[in-house]
């Protein structure tokens, strides 16, 4: 297991990784950081919570956006009964496969985030 640092907001965290990934983190965290910085500097005042609930939001906002752009729903939308639940399209699967990889990356994350 490797360990990476990456800097938000000034501030330091050390994560552990997967041996290969740490290019990889350190730019996940150099444009979560960038867009940190942006949330920062037009919501002065707000605590350091509130900036990261922000930023999570954004990039939340930029996936949806994107899963728009590819033919997904733009909003998570409540399933409906079993019964009714058509056939996925194959676009549809990829898209999911998208989100759940980056939600993954985002609880490992959270989870090396708790641990530090």
């Amino acid at each position: 297991m490797a360990r990476v640092d990456i800097i938000l907001n000034g501030r330091p965290y050390g994560l552990a990784c997967d041996d290969g990934q740490e290019q990889r983190l350190r730019e996940l965290g150099s444009y979560v950081d960038a867009r940190l910085r942006e949330v920062a500097h037009d919501a002065s005042g707000g605590s350091e919570t509130q900036l990261l609930v922000l930023t999570a939001l954004m990039l939340a906002d930029e996936i949806f956006d994107l899963r728009a752009e590819l033919g997904g729903p733009r909003r998570p939308v409540p399933a409906p009964a079993p019964e009714a639940t058509p056939a996925p399209r194959a676009e549809d699967d990829s898209v999911i496969a998208a989100v759940d990889s980056l939600a993954k990356r985002i609880e490992d994350i959270a989870a090396r985030l708790d641990r530090s």
